[in-house]
């Protein structure tokens, strides 16, 4: 049996590996050299679409399924040598689906039967924890040889576009009425999960500031070749927003702000935004860019943007972006949402279209002001990662609660 300060394994369902940077990746890059992991990759939660995107990643995943890689070169060759090789990612052949009792119940036996294998015998006195950000790993609990579940939630599932909101909200109080404990990235996710009668701490996300300094040196990081031609043409005032693409994005936002003259640069996947984005002269969907291109991106707009919708879905996420704006130095113009309110000392934060195109133009032309450089600097510096990981580990270890 486990005992007090034996070691511990983790087995963390989220999105695929290396795929974007997510919150939960960044805590578990912090946690890799103290902690064996075992990354499991899942079915996306998204009903396909007959779209391009969709049948791209469908044939991503059946390659992986079909001809699986090595365990260790499934890993990430970015990652020190000692937490690269505490680290193995393995990705279940999965049915798309959860809507009836027969496709959970495979989906249940296939990711059991795949986490078993990966996991093998039990090292001595060894404690296993899983995390889990899904709701769809609800059939789980109490399947797998492991000790404690910890439910990361990250996102209003119900209210996510393109998602089944039937099964994500039938699963995921299945699944907090479950595990072990529970962690929300929001007052307003953590609000939700009273209301299903979970409490749940709060952890906000972080940053990693050593990788968005590279924005303000000189000389600049170099535009990838991709991006280049676009950022050169592109009118100013330049505006960015880097994430996925899709219906939480406010076209009405996005239209008031390129018929200003300028333009509205979104990186990112796109998956099913409004489609009347994609008439406007000015606004140009360029696809995603690698974490480590981001600074670039950062350093060649003029400002860094939030055209968020205001809807349930955004009102309950706390956007990994946003933070990564204000540790980039760059001006930042966002939505007022739940998330954003509490730091208008750090950017511009607008409640109408109007506001939201007079502080572009404004921060356009005359860069950061002082007051906000000086309050970014002030609060992010207790928003590390690594930080952020400490307080985590305290929840999985079950030590008491996350601090903020």
């Amino acid at each position: 049996m486990p005992t007090e300060g034996a070691p511990v394994r983790l087995i963390v369902f989220s999105d695929d590996w290396g795929r974007h940077p997510s919150s939960c990746q960044h805590l578990v890059r912090h946690l890799l050299p103290r902690f064996p992991t075992l990354w499991v990759n899942t079915i996306g939660t998204r009903r396909p679409t007959i779209s391009r995107a969709d049948f791209a990643r469908a044939a991503g995943k059946f390659r992986r399924w079909l001809a699986p890689r090595a365990p260790e070169a499934m890993g990430d060759a970015a990652l020190p040598p000692a937490s690269r090789e505490n680290l193995r990612v393995v990705a279940p052949l999965m049915w798309p689906g959860f809507r009836t009792p027969t496709q959970r119940r495979f989906n249940a036996r296939q990711v059991t039967r795949a986490v078993e294998t990966a996991l093998g015998d039990r090292a001595a006195g060894e404690r296993r924890i899983v995390v889990t950000t899904l709701p769809i790993t609800a059939d789980l609990v109490g399947r797998l040889p492991v000790d404690r579940w910890v439910y990361y939630c990250v996102d209003d599932f119900e209210a996510w576009p393109g998602l089944d909101a039937a099964v994500m909200r039938e699963m995921e109080r299945e699944q907090a009425a479950k595990v072990d404990a529970v962690v929300a990235v929001s007052e307003t996710l953590r609000t939700r999960m009273k209301a299903i009668g979970r409490d749940a701490s709060l952890l906000t996300h972080g940053i990693d500031a050593e990788h968005w300094a590279r924005v303000a040196a000189a000389p600049a990081p170099p535009l990838p070749d991709r991006f280049a031609e676009a950022f050169r043409e592109a009118p100013r005032p330049l505006a960015l927003f880097w994430g996925v693409v899709d219906r939480r994005l406010d076209p009405a936002w996005c239209e008031a702000l390129a018929g200003t003259g300028g333009s509205l640069l979104l990186v990112g996947p796109v998956q099913a935004p409004d489609p009347r984005l994609a008439k406007m002269s000015h606004v140009r969907a360029l696809g995603p860019a690698g974490y480590d291109e981001l600074p670039a991106l950062a350093a060649a707009a003029d400002v860094l943007v939030m055209p968020y919708d205001d809807l349930p879905v955004t009102r309950a996420m706390q956007p990994l972006k946003f933070k990564e704006y204000l540790a980039t130095g760059r001006p930042a113009v966002v939505r007022a949402l739940p998330a954003t309110a509490e730091w208008a000392d750090c950017a511009d934060v607008a409640a109408t279209a109007e506001a939201f195109v007079a502080a572009v133009r404004e921060r356009a032309a005359g860069g950061l002001p002082v007051s906000q450089a000086k309050a970014r600097e002030a609060r992010l510096a207790t928003e590390t990662w690594a930080e952020k990981a400490r307080q985590f580990e305290v929840v999985l270890r079950g030590g008491g609660e996350a601090s903020g």
